[in-house]
């Protein structure tokens, strides 16, 4: 079973790398457009107004999104140093408190951010230039905590271990 698990959340990690990916592009191909046309016809420049809030949408999205993908790889602060150094029982026994710590705040983080959306998706707010309901901005907060609470979930279980990866930190500059 927990191999299964595993592979159903390495296909939904995949579909989150590639949603971050275009969503990065979005905003850098968004932004480069919006700064020639206020160099070039900065009488059109009023009419893409929308394009700085929907680039604070994505950066938003972007943040929640890759925190669980963060973790998976092995980028949240992890203090190996330090578990290397420690016996082996303790070394487990911390691990075990890490994820379980980890689990419980991103479950109630979902919790609270889903009580925020729907505050937020009640009072009526909408974006000044696109319109639409302003929750769109919350969602993100207890979608992303829930995929950081399930790579918790699947490290408390032993069915992952992120402190096992290998990595090169010359390979991430």
């Amino acid at each position: 079973m927990g191999a299964r698990v595993v592979a159903g959340l390495q296909r939904v990690q995949a579909l989150q790398g590639a949603l971050l990916g275009l969503l990065m592009l979005a905003m850098t191909f968004g932004y480069a457009a919006n700064v020639l046309i206020r160099e070039l016809a900065p009488s059109l420049a009023p009419r893409l107004a929308w394009i700085d809030e929907v680039s604070l949408f994505a950066l938003v999205w972007i943040v929640f999104l890759a925190a669980g993908l963060a973790l998976e790889s092995g980028r949240h602060i992890g203090m190996r140093m330090l578990l290397d150094r420690m016996p082996p029982v303790a070394r487990r026994a911390v691990k075990i408190v890490v994820n379980l710590l980890g689990l419980v705040f991103s479950l109630y983080l979902v919790k609270v951010g889903w009580e925020i959306t729907l505050f937020v998706a009640r009072s009526g707010q909408s974006s000044p230039t696109l319109g639409f309901s302003v929750a769109w901005l919350y969602w993100v907060m207890p979608v992303g905590f829930l995929l950081l609470a399930a790579q918790y979930f699947v490290e408390l279980l032993g069915w992952s271990d992120r402190f096992a990866r290998e990595f090169d930190p010359m390979h991430q500059l």
